[in-house]
């Protein structure tokens, strides 16, 4: 994806967002700028921005509440890097059970931010790269649902099933090496996601089984295997 992408930036402290607006907008990106999420329901009503940059600790409704808020109620793929000063593990963990896909603790330079969109971008608009030679093609049949490994789609007996940007990411990864165990290592290499640690991935993992099973406490397609990883099993 181009450095055209629309970014809506969404920070209460002015002085950083236009700062950020600013600095990102000298890099190419298009952006609009919201100074809460009440400001950032009315600009997702009538834009359709490529990722979204969204602040967690605001006045009012929370950026965690907000992410939360546009994957439940409106199903929303939008990528979603979260900005905070609490970046802890704890709060990443929390980050990424909201439905975000990335998280990155203040203070922060401004370089960092533009890589983490850059690669946000990257993993949203193409397949993760490979960790091996890749023996499924075409869909992958999870019961009643199907995945479409070309366009990174799932798809389900009433339609599409919205995935974010981590977890079509995840899904895609696995389906790539059906019946095969995979690290979490390797899977974190696969999605890019170094950085955000095993427990990432187990957060992203639990959110895909309540899109995916019938019931995610007994998995019939996406298994874990005890001091190994996880590994996709394929089937009606």
């Amino acid at each position: 994806m181009s450095d055209e992408a629309l970014i809506l930036l969404v920070e209460d402290d002015a002085r950083l967002r236009e700062r950020l607006t600013r600095y990102l907008a000298n890099e190419g990106f298009r952006v609009t700028a919201a100074e809460n999420a009440a400001d950032a329901r009315v600009k997702l009503s009538f834009l359709d921005p490529d990722l979204m940059v969204l602040d967690v600790m605001m006045p009012g409704e929370s950026g965690l509440a907000l992410t939360a808020s546009i994957r439940e109620e409106r199903g929303h793929d939008l990528p979603v890097l979260l900005l905070t000063a609490r970046g802890g593990p704890e709060d990443r963990i929390a980050g990424f059970e909201a439905g975000a896909d990335d998280y990155l603790g203040k203070p922060f330079e401004p370089r960092e931010l533009l890589l983490r969109i850059r690669a946000l971008l990257r993993r949203v608009a193409a397949p993760p790269p490979e960790t091996a030679a890749i023996p499924a093609q075409g869909p992958v049949r999870l019961g009643e649902a199907v995945f479409d490994l070309e366009r990174g789609e799932l798809r389900g007996i009433d339609g599409i099933i919205r995935l974010t940007g981590g977890e079509s990411a995840l899904l895609t990864a696995l389906a790539r090496h059906p019946n095969e165990v995979l690290s979490r290592e390797d899977i974190a290499a696969a999605v890019d996601m170094d950085d955000s640690g095993e427990r990432a991935i187990d957060v992203q993992m639990t959110r895909l089984r309540r899109k995916i099973e019938t019931d995610p406490r007994e998995p019939r397609f996406l298994h874990t295997v005890r001091g190994r990883g996880y590994v996709l099993k394929p089937g009606i």
